[in-house]
């Protein structure tokens, strides 16, 4: 009875949202030139969030500090979306700039997304999990991920995501009242 109790403070606290917006960024040079040269694009990591989290919003951009930090201004200022998810530049190549762009303008890491990630990547890959920077954190009431460019650990990301966004953004929206 007393978890019950807990349970039932903590649902009146923090309510789950539910109709989560998505907006989807796959961040890639060769697929970004692929586009711009009007070529066919096979982008199967950003079509598997598109199409998992009913994506308002998606596109494809070069691995480019200054365009993913505009892209995120542009999306938050201009679209109604709760939440942008990242795909790619999350490596460890030099032009892998994504986690750094967007730490240099969130204003909170969630570093659980990270722990919980590569302990769910480390029992699909082993080792190979420690190479995956994804991250999370917060930037004008908005959640951001950030994720390797790889089908498989988008799939392994959709498992927090789905579970996670919408209590995330309770916890956002109850701290703005």
């Amino acid at each position: 009875m007393y978890i019950h109790i807990i349970l039932k403070i903590g649902e009146i606290m923090h309510k789950r949202i539910k109709d989560v917006k998505y907006a989807v960024i796959t961040v890639s040079d060769s697929r970004y030139n692929d586009l711009i040269e009007g070529k066919e694009v096979d982008d199967k990591s950003g079509n598997l969030l598109k199409e998992e989290l009913n994506a308002k919003i998606y596109t494809i951009i070069p691995d480019n500090k200054n365009m993913i930090k505009g892209i995120v201004e542009h999306i938050v200022e201009s679209f109604d979306v709760d939440c942008i998810v990242f795909t790619g530049g999350t490596g460890i190549a030099k032009r892998d700039v994504t986690v750094e762009a967007l730490k240099e303008i969130i204003e909170k890491e969630l570093d659980g997304f990270k722990i919980i990630f590569q302990k769910l990547s480390y029992e699909e890959v082993g080792f190979s999990a420690m190479l995956s920077r994804a991250m999370a954190g917060i930037y004008k009431g908005k959640i951001i991920y950030a994720l390797p460019g790889s089908v498989n650990a988008c799939k392994t990301a959709l498992k927090i995501i789905k579970e996670e966004t919408g209590h995330i953004l309770g916890h956002l929206r109850e701290g703005i009242k």
